[in-house]
């Protein structure tokens, strides 16, 4: 099994999101804070950077080209060629976006949090292709990692504050959610889960924000695995690589002195894993 390697060093403030997109080849990754999507072609080692307006939590493929973006004031759409549009446009003081996931169905869930990140001050909602939107939760902290098991009907989730990666029956019919329980809880001292994603044996992989590290939980709940990262800030992470084998993880630099970001010179880099499991390939978003 391979060690983790630097994909790209870079120095982002809060790296996040990771997502393959199979049709480009290329990892899609972002700096919530430096409001930069990144395109990363691990063929050629090259990064391609897109500014945006707005601090962005999450950037994902979209059927027809380009990315559907969850950004400070709602979730907006960019054409390959970089035209702009809202798909739906809420803005709340104080509130920006967070992580995102697309389901089996190409329907969005985004997350949003306060910048201060007081409880109770985010949210969980569906977005439709049509820009129907669907509350899912309105009692969030800091909205974090979501996926879904390989056979879909499972949800995973993460509101960082909790310490807890939890899980949800979904409703086959609807692709509503319900019956939310714990499924793994992160102990004090070892960071709080950010980021996940599930591989195809349907375990979950989550990343530790503080802790230095990547862990995955078998189906069960059962910690089988911890993959150490030199960034105590990590953030995320997902499969990619044409055969879907490679686990990339995001971190940040946000919250480290000086001290400590000399003796962490890749904080903000994107890392790689090579050979690390079997992802599941990414659904785009239909709208």
């Amino acid at each position: 099994m391979s060690d983790l390697e630097l994909a790209f060093k870079a120095d982002a403030i809060l790296g996040e999101g990771p997502s393959w997109d199979p049709v480009t080849a290329r990892l899609i990754w972002l700096d919530i804070l430096g409001s930069r999507v990144h395109w990363f072609d691990p063929a050629t080692g090259r990064d391609t950077v897109m500014a945006t307006e707005q601090h962005v939590g999450a950037a994902k493929p979209r059927a027809g080209g380009g990315i559907v973006a969850n950004l400070r004031d709602g979730v907006g759409l960019y054409d390959a060629d970089g035209a702009f549009r809202w798909l739906h446009l809420e803005p709340v003081p104080g509130r920006r976006a967070n992580d995102a996931a697309v389901d089996a169905a190409g329907t969005l869930w985004a997350g949003t949090m306060r910048y201060d990140e007081a409880p109770g001050g985010g949210t969980l909602a569906r977005f439709l292709p049509d820009g129907t939107v669907v509350p899912v939760l309105d009692d969030v902290a800091v909205s974090n990692g979501t996926d879904w098991s390989p056979d879909g009907t499972l949800m995973y989730y993460v509101d960082s504050p909790t310490r807890r990666v939890d899980v949800f029956d979904v409703d086959p019919g609807t692709g509503e959610v319900r019956k939310r329980r714990p499924f793994a809880e992160i102990e004090d001292g070892a960071g709080f889960p950010d980021g996940l994603t599930v591989d195809a044996e349907g375990c979950v992989w989550v990343a530790l924000w503080g802790g230095g590290a990547v862990r995955r939980y078998t189906p069960d709940g059962k910690l089988d695995r911890v993959v150490e990262v030199p960034a105590q800030q990590t953030t995320a992470c997902a499969f990619g690589g044409p055969r879907l084998t490679d686990l990339y993880i995001t971190t940040a630099t946000i919250g480290l002195d000086a001290l400590a970001l000399a003796g962490q010179p890749l904080a903000g880099s994107l890392l790689v894993l090579p050979d690390a499991g079997q992802g599941v390939p990414d659904v785009p978003f239909a709208g």
